[in-house]
């Protein structure tokens, strides 16, 4: 694992947020040493949760020191009750960090509807004593029905000094594009300017937490955080800046697009997850909507999941996206068979498709022959044990 960006710290702590009992890592932190350029990306429902609308407002001033997150409940739909439990996370965080409230990033995910226990939350930040090895303590403390924590790092080399990111990610349910349904933040020790780190961050979550989906929910909570504290040192501007900014660009999109892989990959219920590679499209919006419309079809995540090869129902999908279609030039490729040519069907073996189907990992390309358009979008199959979990979510 490469090692974590220069300057950054993290740990957790037990305040029993959704139980009352400590009996799991539930908060944690965050830290830089020094101030941190800072950008955002967040939810898109119109359901928006307290920790998110203060976040927001904190990043007005483009600088942050740290980010303080709890799982077990989400403080949201909590009314000015809520309010005033964001405002005291980011109290509490802000006296451990040493800084001001307004510098602070506050996270938090879970239940709906529930409010935070501000005191016990409030003690445990006090008690957290952040290291460079704590990361996946923080990792942990984020998780609600995750299976496995979700880190990913990586370094480049630009101008003679290497810069290093680290990303940290929660999600399993609630995941659809348009800032996919999740919590991550992003860390990196690259020295980078305020508006060049926003183009990153959208770009970022634009190929990366926006290509996946699970069940086609959007939640109230999603934060993408991405942090530059600049420790690596190098130049912002002259022209050597142009290949720092494109280089950290790759770099934290490659983190993301790590997580986001991540994500999927632990979905509620998942077996198996897919990559729907889109070309040929009239543009390139068009080649998104394709690609994600089949991510998010039922009918093509039950046919996955039951290895049915009814590869008709790709097609199908990418009809009703709302891109330009023509079944007439089409092709469809699954894995190594190809299934569809040019608008005709092509004749194959279906239990070399079912085998195909029966795969962890399973790559669908679809040419549409229409345009340059590509893009690329992941979905998992859809199976009797999501249900089973968000059926007794709360219980």
């Amino acid at each position: 694992m490469t090692e974590a960006p220069r300057g950054f710290t993290a740990g957790a702590a037990k305040a029993g947020v959704k139980t009352g009992i400590a009996e799991r890592l539930d908060v944690g932190l965050i830290v830089s040493d020094r101030p941190c350029v800072a950008a955002g990306v967040f939810t898109t429902n119109q359901v928006i949760a307290a920790p998110c609308v203060l976040t927001r407002k904190h990043l007005e001033g483009g600088m942050l020191r740290g980010i303080v997150a709890n799982s077990g409940i989400a403080n949201a739909c909590t009314g000015e009750e809520g309010d005033r439990a964001a405002a005291a996370m980011a109290e509490a965080a802000a006296t451990a960090m040493g800084c001001a409230p307004n510098a602070v990033g506050i996270a938090s995910t879970g239940v709906i509807g529930w409010q935070l226990p501000v005191e016990r939350i409030a003690s445990a930040i006090g008690a957290i004593r952040p290291t460079r090895e704590g990361f996946d303590d923080f990792a942990h403390a984020i998780m609600t029905t995750d299976t496995k924590p979700k880190l990913a790092t990586a370094e480049a080399e630009v101008g003679g000094v290497t810069i290093r990111a680290l990303g940290i990610a929660k999600g399993a349910g609630m995941i659809h594009p348009n800032m996919a349904t999740l919590l991550s933040f992003v860390m990196t020790d690259a020295r980078i300017a305020l508006e060049d780190l926003r183009a990153i961050t959208r770009d970022a979550a634009e190929h990366s937490f926006n290509a996946i989906s699970v069940d086609g929910d959007t939640s109230t909570n999603d934060t993408l955080l991405v942090l530059a504290n600049g420790a690596a040192g190098g130049a912002v501007t002259s022209d050597g800046a142009i290949a720092a900014i494109a280089a950290t660009g790759a770099l934290v999109g490659r983190v993301c697009q790590m997580l986001a892989r991540q994500i999927v990959a632990d979905g509620e219920g998942v077996t198996k997850v897919f990559e729907v590679r889109v070309s040929g499209a009239a543009s390139r919006d068009d080649a998104k909507r394709a690609a994600r419309t089949i991510t998010t079809s039922n009918l093509v995540k039950t046919a996955i999941h039951g290895a049915d090869p009814n590869w008709g129902r790709i097609l199908a999908a990418a009809g009703r996206s709302g891109a330009k279609v023509d079944d007439r030039k089409a092709t469809v490729r699954i894995g190594s068979l190809e299934v569809f040519r040019a608008g005709r069907p092509v004749r194959f073996d279906p239990a070399a498709l079912r085998t195909i189907f029966s795969q962890t990992e399973i790559p669908i390309e679809l040419d549409l022959a229409l345009g340059d358009g590509q893009a690329t979008a992941w979905g998992t199959d859809l199976s009797a044990e999501y249900v089973r979990i968000n059926a007794d979510y709360t219980t």
